[in-house]
């Protein structure tokens, strides 16, 4: 298992109950990069075709995780408002239609009924808006642990500060070095994010064509008294704000091509962001507390990648989650064990309509 992400625990929590699991992070702890400065909310009309199911399919693992695997709830109450201009109410209902067809819980509300929800908005900006009141705050670093307790629960070999510098077939399986050690396995889950397609060169792997999209978030002083207030996303995502706590964390929404790494904030971001946000609302931000950056990496149809490359045996991919990867970890970890072992599909995904052939990584060979 490449990767110590969101993504790589939740494959090695699905996959070690059947064997021997060892899980290599580059990083001296997991989750640095994207899965550690994540701010997820759960929500069901939201990504592409094969995410919404997958998501769905997640739900049942993120209200009741398995015992003793968290310390608190994963999920908490907070809802997620989608406002929009006069000119943005067509985006808005066609996001109601595909809520529908999704089995999301949302509704078209008007300039009043937005408002309602969210009483800083501008009533010369805002004409309306879209209310998920299911959409919930998760627990990042919560889950992350879950997947961790679960692993180490079935002797998953969970090793930090460990790159992989060299990947090759040989006797029908694979070897892996890390750390000047060799290490033998049926399997690889190159589950590495933004590096994905760097990996699966070590391998001698054809990419994918993923591509890292930077995204700056920043908190900004609010108030206690705000606490019940959803998430507010523009309709064309040209920001986002939700209390967190006493302050806001709020963000321009950008998706900026960037290579794998470690990116840094740009202030010209956060300054745009601001100007977005107070013109929408009457916040009226000021200053900034903190901001980091991240990178969400997408495959050039912007889905899911999950499963073996039909190209190379016993090589998996699980990439491309592009901002998704936290809400449909539960599922797409067990999806990608079933492949892996040849086993049914858990019945929580197939109750939620999860088709393996949506994203898998034989749609760009």
């Amino acid at each position: 298992m490449i990767g110590g992400g969101i993504a790589g625990v939740s494959a090695a929590a699905h996959l070690a109950p059947y064997g021997k699991v060892t899980l290599l992070e580059m990083e001296a702890t997991l989750a640095y990069h994207t899965t550690g400065r994540s701010a997820a909310l759960y929500v069901i009309n939201y990504g592409a075709q094969g995410t919404r199911p997958l998501a769905l399919a997640s739900r049942g693992f993120l209200e009741s995780p398995p015992e003793g695997t968290v310390d608190a709830p994963i999920l908490s109450d907070r809802g997620l408002l989608w406002v929009g201009t006069e000119a943005q109410m067509g985006v808005l209902e066609e996001m109601a239609e595909q809520g529908k067809r999704s089995g999301a819980e949302s509704e078209l509300v008007s300039k009043e009924g937005a408002i309602e929800i969210l009483p800083a908005l501008r009533e010369n900006w805002v004409a309306g808006g879209l209310y998920e009141p299911l959409a919930r705050d998760i627990d990042v670093a919560g889950l992350h642990q879950a997947f961790v307790r679960i692993a180490r629960s079935n002797d998953a070999d969970i090793r930090n500060g460990s790159p992989v510098t060299e990947i090759n077939q040989e006797n029908g399986g694979w070897t892996a070095t890390a750390g000047g050690e060799t290490i033998s396995c049926d399997v690889v889950v190159n589950a590495s994010g933004a590096w994905g397609d760097l990996v699966a060169g070590l391998a001698g792997v054809a990419p994918i064509g993923l591509q890292p999209m930077r995204r700056t978030a920043f908190m900004v002083p609010g108030s206690q008294a705000y606490h019940h207030w959803p998430m507010t996303v523009e309709a064309e995502q040209h920001f986002y704000f939700k209390p967190d706590g006493v302050q806001f964390l709020c963000s321009l929404a950008e998706e900026v091509p960037e290579e794998p790494g470690d990116p840094r904030p740009r202030m010209e971001d956060v300054a745009l962001a601001i100007e977005r946000i107070n013109e929408a609302t009457i916040l009226g931000i000021r200053a900034v507390n903190s901001q980091w950056t991240g990178l969400r990496t997408f495959a050039p149809d912007r889905d899911l990648v999950i499963g073996e490359d039909p190209t190379a045996p016993g090589f998996y991919w699980l990439v491309g989650q592009g901002g998704t990867g936290i809400q449909t970890s539960p599922a797409y970890g067990s999806l990608l064990a079933s492949l892996a072992t040849g086993s049914e599909l858990a019945p929580e995904l197939a109750a939620a309509g999860v088709d393996p052939a949506v994203t898998s990584p034989s749609r760009f060979r």
